[in-house]
């Protein structure tokens, strides 16, 4: 079985917040983010939704995008 991550069912902080905003600001992938902050990732990607924050990488490159001919 799993291991339940440190702080799983326990309220998000003030302090927790602000560093998942720095992480998803440096592009960190939502699996290092979640294990930094001892959360699941699906609570992860839940909260930066609540808190209007997208996941998304910011520094992908066009040609990766384009679909090949």
């Amino acid at each position: 079985m799993a291991k339940k991550p440190e702080h799983a069912n326990e309220q998000w902080t003030k302090s927790q917040e602000e560093e998942l905003e720095k992480l998803v600001k440096k592009n960190t992938p939502t699996g290092l983010i979640a294990n930094g902050l001892g959360r699941s990732k699906a609570a992860v990607q839940s909260k930066a939704s609540d808190m209007g924050v997208s996941l998304k990488p910011t520094n992908q490159s066009p040609d990766k995008r384009r679909k090949k001919k």
